[in-house]
């Protein structure tokens, strides 16, 4: 399971979260695993004005416990401070085809949960990354949370794409 948000052609690889230093390197929050693979998908292309502008990724590195890049045609503190808050995305097809029983967790987000009673739990809001398991994060039609633990096989009994829906064993009350 890979940490990204998606429609059906692009997918939300990351963040650029702020500017680093004055020659146009941005911090970036990147959404992959290992973080720093964001760096292997260039062209990034960032959501500016109500459309979509590709950056070349000239140069990038881990930094601390975040990334930083340089793009093309980001030139200066100003032009990287435009570009923050904005999502990196790319196209979907560009990612690496899964295994059976693989899925992007773009791919979850906004699936119908009901756990093995037929009772609907909620939507998948959110996945969380632990050191055990991934944790789905599910809100109820009565605003409740729910952190179910991704384990497949155990909690987990089936995920139906085609249909929407993550059928658990897990317990309302839980």
């Amino acid at each position: 399971m890979t940490g990204l948000e998606t429609n059906q052609q692009w997918v939300v690889l990351g963040r650029v979260a702020g500017v680093y230093g004055v020659k146009g390197w941005v911090k970036v929050i990147s959404h992959t695993v290992p973080p720093d693979n964001i760096l292997d998908y260039s062209p990034w292309y960032l959501q500016q004005d109500g459309r979509l502008q590709a950056f070349e990724v000239i140069e990038g590195k881990t930094h601390g416990k975040g990334i930083i890049a340089y793009l093309a045609n980001c030139t200066d503190r100003d032009v990287a401070a435009r570009l923050v808050g904005t999502d990196i995305l790319v196209e979907r097809d560009r990612l690496p085809v899964l295994e059976d029983n693989e899925y992007y967790w773009a791919d979850l987000i906004g699936l119908q949960v009901q756990n093995s009673d037929g009772q609907q739990l909620g939507i998948v809001e959110s996945l969380l990354e632990t050191g055990a398991n991934d944790v789905l994060v599910v809100r109820g039609s009565d605003k409740q949370e729910h952190l179910i633990p991704y384990i497949q096989g155990e909690v987990i009994r089936e995920i139906n794409l085609a249909l929407g829906i993550i059928r658990v064993d897990w317990d309302l009350e839980y």
